[in-house]
């Protein structure tokens, strides 16, 4: 029952890439009259690749000495906190960001008018390149940070014993013992970054600006809503896999597993950290990351509580948006964390023993690479593809919830696999042979064994699914209408309307709500997730 379950999930997610895949390579009659050498695609594709290469860029090169200075002060008053206010932006709703680096950087915003008042005539625009590429720092460089941070601490503290005995300056510190381990880290958190920058849709629609700055899945999503032209959106699309494609590839190749140092086990100390050139340092850094991150969300609060909230609170139309986002939250990560259960359930039953079978590692294997398909296929695709497949059965507003639905799912499998996978693996070795021998199965075993260990990761993991898909856009842009308004498509709306006080109560009620799931999912644990991807 568990290998069948595993095995109608694998084939379930194939089978709903492989369609929407097929029906964009086929459906429209291929791609003809040589669409994928138009002068417009390959503008777009070189802009994707250009914003992307300079996000991931200008990311690590902040990232690093940000890192660095939080290793280094591991003590100062606040440092948690700090830890936690760059952990925000990796599950805040990518809209409710946009709109917060608007109140800060837009026309209207915090910067211009002061600027505006020391008599500059000049604002800044943060619509274009500029506001993308800003926008992509302020949600990749915490992320980059963090896995820098979590490398540096795990650096044995007999280095800095060595190194200070030694007497090594500044310079011969950061070559010999902290770049070995960035170093290493480099190649899978630049690769992860330009994949995010790469497939990056909400942002771009929001702060592109027009077509000079539209990336490829932004295309698509012109392409089908606005032109309706398949074969402009077969031929992006495909682009679009290949490069995925080509990108994980590489990663594959230079990823590479952490170093294990023989160390004594005492916590690191540096001893590099009491000059005062040090302490500056590392203070302007801390500060500007605070200030950078911070900001923006400060913003979206101020803004938010200046906002007509009573009148929103009030709003048919929002309380419909709600009401669909939070139904599809729910479904899609009710079968997110089904389908990844149950997959990871499978690989662990089918390669149980000392010496599997190449069949079973050939299926544990496919049931991993198949959570990533969502990196390799990303959401506009997918729904790209569906809507070309079902449209010849009518409105395919009436399908619209089922499939996006089932693609934010797929969307949240790649981080609900890395919560629920290690976890999942750890009780099956603890209890497997006992409930074996016991011959304790079926709904007996899931609910007296399986659950009670097992109900804080996956609560987390179907908060974090929920919190994903309540925030997304990608999906429902392709399929949202009067029929279907999600709360970011409606924000979306407000501030494509210019009701911005209307937008900015709409993104204090998202930012909200995820906040809320996202604890709930964490509620009991005392820890701090300190140099962890949360």
């Amino acid at each position: 029952m568990t290998i069948t379950a595993g095995t109608l999930s694998l084939g379930g997610i194939l089978l709903f890439v492989c369609l929407a895949v097929a029906a964009l390579l086929f459906q429209a009659g291929g791609f003809g009259n040589g669409v994928l050498f138009d002068a417009y695609i390959w503008r777009v594709t070189r802009f994707t690749l250009l914003q992307a290469s300079l996000s991931t860029l200008l990311s690590v090169l902040l990232a690093i000495p940000i890192a660095r200075a939080l290793a280094r002060r591991a003590r100062f008053p606040g440092r948690v906190w700090v830890l936690r206010l760059m952990a925000l932006p990796l599950g805040l709703p990518v809209l409710v960001g946009a709109l917060g680096l608007i109140e800060i950087w837009g026309r209207q915003g915090v910067l211009n008018t002061a600027l505006a008042g020391l008599g500059l005539q000049q604002p800044v625009s943060i619509y274009g390149l500029f506001g993308i590429l800003l926008a992509h720092v302020f949600f990749n460089m915490p992320l980059v940070a963090r896995l820098f941070l979590a490398g540096l601490e795990r650096i044995p503290s007999e280095y800095w014993r060595t190194a200070a005995n030694l007497g090594m300056p500044p310079a011969a510190l950061f070559r010999f013992v902290e770049w070995p381990i960035l170093r290493g880290l480099l190649p899978g958190a630049a690769g992860l970054v330009f994949m995010l920058c790469a497939t990056s849709f909400t942002l771009v629609l929001t702060l592109g600006g027009g077509p000079a700055a539209s990336t490829i899945e932004v295309a698509i999503y012109q392409a089908l809503r606005f032109d309706f032209d398949p074969q402009r959106a077969i031929a992006l699309s495909a682009l679009q896999i290949v490069m995925t494609g080509a990108l994980l590839l590489v990663l594959a190749r230079v990823a590479t597993e952490p170093a294990q140092s023989v160390t004594g086990g005492r916590a690191s100390m540096r001893y590099d950290a009491d000059t005062g050139l040090s302490r500056l340092s590392d203070t302007g850094w801390i500060l500007f990351a605070l200030v950078f991150i911070g900001a923006p969300l400060t913003a979206v609060v101020g803004s938010g509580l200046r906002a007509d909230l009573a009148k929103l609170a009030g709003d048919p139309t929002v309380h419909r948006a709600l009401i669909t986002s939070i139904a599809i939250a729910v479904g899609s990560a009710l079968l997110c964390v089904g389908i990844a259960a149950a997959m990871i359930r499978a690989a662990g039953t089918v390669t149980a023993g000392r010496h599997a079978p190449t069949l079973a590692r050939f299926f544990a294997g496919a049931v991993t690479a198949s959570t990533s398909l969502v990196l390799l296929v990303p959401p506009v695709v997918l729904g790209a593809g569906w809507f070309l497949l079902l449209r010849p059965f009518g409105d395919v507003a009436r399908f619209a919830p089922a499939i996006v639905v089932a693609i934010n799912g797929l969307m949240a499998l790649p981080f609900v696999h890395r919560i629920l996978a290690p976890a999942m693996a750890t009780h099956a070795a603890r209890t497997d042979r006992l409930t074996a021998s016991l011959g304790i199965r079926g709904l007996h075993r899931l609910r007296w064994i399986d659950l009670p260990p097992l109900k804080k990761p996956l609560l987390m993991a179907f908060s974090f699914a929920m919190a994903l898909s309540l925030g997304d856009l990608g999906a429902v842009a392709l399929f949202g209408s009067q029929d279907m308004i999600t709360l970011p498509w409606l924000l979306y709306s407000r501030m494509g309307s210019y009701r911005t006080a209307d937008a900015a109560g709409l993104a204090l009620f998202l930012g909200l709500l995820c906040l809320i799931f996202t604890m709930l999912g964490t509620a009991g644990d005392r820890r701090v997730p300190e140099g962890r991807n949360t």
